[in-house]
C-alpha cells in the first residue's frame, strides 16, 4: 500500500500544505479486498469513507424488473462511497462491488467529523469531495439523457480505456444503459470508423 496516492489525490484537490495533506493521510487505514467482494451493502448505513488506491469498484441497485444496472464505475485513484448514506446515516441505496483485486484506505464516520471540527483543511478538501462528486454525478445524467450511446462509449473510452481491459462487458453496457448487443454493435461501428 502506499500513502503517497493518497496524499498526493489531495494536494490535487485542494489548495493546502503538504504537511497538511500527510495528516489527512495519516488519518487512513488501508487494506485489501479481492475481486467480486461487496464493499458496502445496499439498504446498510455507510459506516466509513474509503479512497480506493488501485483497482476498480461498481455500484449498482436492481430495476423494477429485478435486472441489476450498473450506476457507477469507480478507478483508481479516486474515493468511493454513498456519500448521502454516508453523511446524513441513512441506508445506502446501491452496492459497491470490486470488479478487480483492490488496495483501498478508510476512515470510519466518528473520525470524519473529528477531523471536520479540528482541522479547516479538511472541511475544505471535504467541501470540494461533495462538488466534485455533485459534478461528476451531473455529467453523467445529462450524458444519459443528451448523448448518444456511441458517445458514452467514447467518452468513457477517453476517459478511462483501462475499464474496458478490467470489467466484464455486460457490466460496461449496462452503466452506458444499452443492451450488450447494443454495446457489442457499437464497439464493432468505432472500430470500423
Amino acid at each position: 500500500m502506499n500513502r503517497e496516492v493518497l496524499k498526493n489525490y489531495v494536494l490535487k484537490l485542494v489548495p493546502i500544505s503538504t504537511e497538511k495533506a500527510h495528516l489527512i493521510a495519516e488519518g487512513f487505514d488501508n487494506f485489501n479486498l479481492s475481486k467480486n467482494t461487496v464493499l458496502i451493502n445496499e439498504n446498510k448505513i455507510t459506516k466509513e469513507t474509503y479512497f480506493l488506491e488501485s483497482g476498480i469498484i461498481r455500484s449498482f441497485t436492481y430495476n423494477n424488473k429485478g435486472e441489476e444496472v450498473t450506476t457507477n464505475i469507480y478507478s483508481a485513484p479516486c474515493f468511493v462511497n454513498d456519500f448521502l448514506s454516508f453523511f446524513k446515516q441513512q441506508p445506502t441505496s446501491e452496492a459497491f462491488q470490486t470488479l478487480t483485486d483492490c488496495k483501498i484506505w478508510k476512515m470510519d464516520y466518528e473520525k470524519v467529523q473529528i477531523y471536520f471540527h479540528t482541522y479547516p483543511e479538511f472541511r475544505e478538501f471535504g467541501r470540494m469531495m461533495l462538488v466534485t462528486n455533485y459534478s461528476n454525478l451531473h455529467e453523467r445524467m445529462l450524458g444519459m439523457i443528451k448523448d448518444t450511446a456511441e458517445t458514452r462509449y467514447l467518452n468513457l473510452m477517453k476517459k478511462h480505456p483501462h475499464v474496458f481491459q478490467n470489467v466484464p462487458l455486460k457490466i460496461i453496457a449496462s452503466y452506458l444503459g444499452v443492451t450488450d448487443t447494443s454495446l457489442s454493435r457499437i464497439r464493432k461501428d468505432v472500430t470500423l470508423k
